[in-house]
């Protein structure tokens, strides 16, 4: 640990001298990775420095034991003081997701359930925006098609945090969102009081900081453009301005319509299609090495069925974590701190096992 300190702090240094420097801060996308990067190691550096703190006390309270029995009384509280910052240090040197700081892109799809699908698909839409709202989170929606009754069948949400702290990003919540919801509800449609189980799909990728991290030849993508449709102002149905490219490499489809001029939509897609990228290229990446580092190993698995919304009970259960609590309502309208919070111990337990391993 000692050895891998000492290369940490200097490049904690190194970092501190690179954001005094001017010209790091015309280029937006390196300024952002560096104060990252360097807010990280900050809480690093804090932490081993209350680790020696501590550990340096603790030998003088030895030492004065030995003539003062008033010291030796302080050696328990000393060193659980020291355990606890021992643990905090070695937490925080678990190799974090190197996206944690990233913004987001979520996508929330009708799944199965028809009419209710789409209702539960807006009623997502609403906790993740109430939520970001209480993170102190931006939100801007780039894509809606709506469905009749209120409801929703595709939403696309970007997520932004002008936070430092790779811990504090949007990506470090946000990438536990991703996978099958299921509600259990009564559906307004229903007209007999039975309960109905409905499915609703979310994708979260981290969001491209700057477009030239992934590149794509024009020669690459094929860009269609069609009319709007569904309900909308005066340009839905009367002029071409919605866009649909294709990724001819990987095959990746994006849509979008929700701007009245082709060139914003276009730019939309392209944003979204970046994410789609970067993730597509980094879930390869993380297959590859997943067998050499055990520091990339996820216990969340966002391709399966990951929590249930149950609406007469009033329960909200994580399938991945064994977290339940019947304060669904209150999540609904954005408290899904707790939620989140049991998929990141989980996360951090299974990293923290790995790490000990390694």
């Amino acid at each position: 640990m000692v050895d891998s300190l000492a290369g940490l702090r200097a490049e904690h240094a190194s970092l501190q001298e690179q954001l005094s420097d001017s010209a790091v801060h015309t280029n937006p996308g390196l300024a952002r990775k560096i104060n990252r990067r360097y807010a990280e190691l900050s809480a690093i550096m804090g932490a081993d420095e209350l680790v020696r703190g501590l550990d340096d006390d603790l030998a003088a309270a030895k030492e004065l034991s030995k003539e003062d029995s008033a010291f030796a009384e302080e050696l328990p509280v000393l060193e659980k003081q020291l355990a606890e910052a021992g643990e905090k240090l070695r937490r925080l040197l678990i190799p974090r997701d190197p996206d944690d700081g990233r913004d987001v892109i979520i996508e929330v799809k009708a799944g199965e359930g028809g009419a209710e699908s789409a209702l539960f698909a807006a009623d997502l839409l609403r906790m993740y925006l109430h939520y970001a709202t209480s993170k102190g989170w931006k939100t801007e929606v780039l894509s809606k098609t709506e469905s009749d009754l209120g409801g929703i069948k595709d939403v696309q949400v970007a997520i932004k945090s002008n936070a430092k702290d790779p811990a504090q990003g949007v990506w470090a919540h946000m990438k536990y969102e991703g996978g099958v919801h299921r509600v259990q509800r009564v559906p307004v449609t229903e007209t007999q009081g039975r309960i109905h189980t409905s499915a609703v799909g979310v994708l979260a990728f981290p969001e491209v900081d700057e477009p030239e991290e992934v590149e794509i030849s024009q020669n690459d993508i094929r860009i269609d453009v069609f009319r709007s449709s569904g309900p909308g102002g005066q340009s839905v149905n009367t002029t071409d301005s919605a866009v649909r490219i294709t990724h001819l490499p990987t095959g990746i489809v994006v849509s979008m319509q929700n701007e009245k001029s082709q060139l914003q939509n276009r730019d939309a897609a392209m944003r979204v299609l970046r994410a789609r990228i970067l993730a597509a290229q980094q879930e390869e990446l993380n297959a590859e090495l997943s067998a050499a580092r055990k520091s990339q190993v996820r216990s969340v698995d966002r391709s399966e069925r990951i929590r249930t919304y149950n609406f007469p009970e009033n329960r909200i259960a994580d399938h991945r974590t064994g977290y339940k609590s019947y304060n669904l309502d209150q999540v609904m309208d954005g408290a899904l701190e707790p939620v989140v919070q049991s998929c990141i111990q989980t996360d951090e337990e299974a990293q923290l096992a790995a790490f000990g391993d390694s």
